[in-house]
């Protein structure tokens, strides 16, 4: 017997918690430091957790030279069984889709920053390199989010400062560090779930 598929069945919906609406529209509609906009990452990254909306990471798209306030995603993961739905996906498909292109860094439109709370995993770094973005600004690199918190966050290329500067992505390091990693430690305090494939079983 033939599988039988609808609409529903072929389409995907992914979106910001609630709570995220407000959220944004109590920002500026500029922040002009990286820390500023690192600031504002960090707090919906915790939001997300503590409103149990999903894992504890944030990223926001930006105008890079004005700082003008585009979108700020959270991870969706658990909320919609996808796991593809990291912070940097939601964030810059969300951006794609206000500004109406998939390029973000197409002729005309001013240059845009992803500001991430860590390094993006292996899907997201990948996701960056295709987004168009001219700047990626992220709180730190290393193993201190495996470590701490337990998500599994994939192999990224030794190279992967030369394949940003390769594509003109700017990388702006260590933005309020320690603030993120203080935030990771709160997730682990909280004894969340974390939700990687299989568990994390080989």
């Amino acid at each position: 017997m033939n599988n039988t598929f609808t609409q529903a069945d072929l389409n995907i919906s992914l979106a910001m918690p609630e709570w995220s609406i407000d959220a944004l529209n109590e920002l500026p509609s500029h922040l002009p430091t990286l820390e500023e906009r690192m600031a504002a990452v960090i707090d919906f990254s915790r939001k997300n957790f503590l409103n149990n909306t999903g894992g504890p990471f944030a990223a926001g798209v930006f105008e890079r030279d004005t700082g003008k306030v585009v979108v700020i995603g959270v991870n969706r993961v658990m909320e919609y069984g996808c796991s593809s739905a990291h912070a940097e996906i939601m964030a810059l498909s969300m951006a794609q889709k206000m500004l109406g292109t998939y390029d973000l860094g197409a002729d005309g439109l001013p240059a845009h920053e992803l500001v991430v709370n860590w390094r993006p995993c292996a899907m997201c770094f990948g996701a960056v390199l295709w987004s168009g973005v001219r700047a990626l600004t992220i709180a730190g690199e290393g193993p201190e989010v495996e470590n701490i918190t337990g998500f599994d966050e994939g192999p990224v290329t030794e190279d992967w400062r030369g394949e940003l500067q390769r594509r003109g992505i700017a990388l702006n390091e260590d933005v309020l560090r320690d603030e993120a990693i203080a935030a990771y430690e709160e997730f682990a305090a909280s004894q969340s779930f974390v939700y990687n494939a299989r568990l994390g079983d080989e």
